[in-house]
């Protein structure tokens, strides 16, 4: 195999944290990708990381509510569940920056 690493993040505008993160973990295993375990922390008094350890890499998600807004990134070494996410996420949220 290749050394090949694919890599997308992108700003999108706040949503629900717990909504997202059970709508993108969904998506994740649909797409190919297999969760192996996941790992998250709440902040007090609001703000949300998650990190979901795939056998194909990571995903992370990082919310900060006081600017309504949430980091999204994928880092992957098989293309095609890869695409599929980027492609779902450009399609299906209100990407921000990238």
């Amino acid at each position: 195999m290749k050394a090949n690493m694919n890599n997308f993040w992108a700003w999108i505008q706040f949503e629900d944290e717990d909504k997202l993160k059970v709508e993108l973990e969904k998506k994740l295993e649909t797409s190919g990708f297999h969760v192996l375990n996941k790992c998250e922390h709440y902040f007090e008094p609001y703000g949300y990381t998650g990190l979901w350890l795939l056998s194909e890499s990571h995903f992370a998600i990082h919310s900060f509510p006081e600017e309504e807004k949430i980091y999204i990134e994928l880092t992957s070494c098989v293309d095609e569940p890869f695409e599929k996410m980027k492609k779902y996420i450009l399609n299906n949220k209100n990407v921000l920056l990238k």
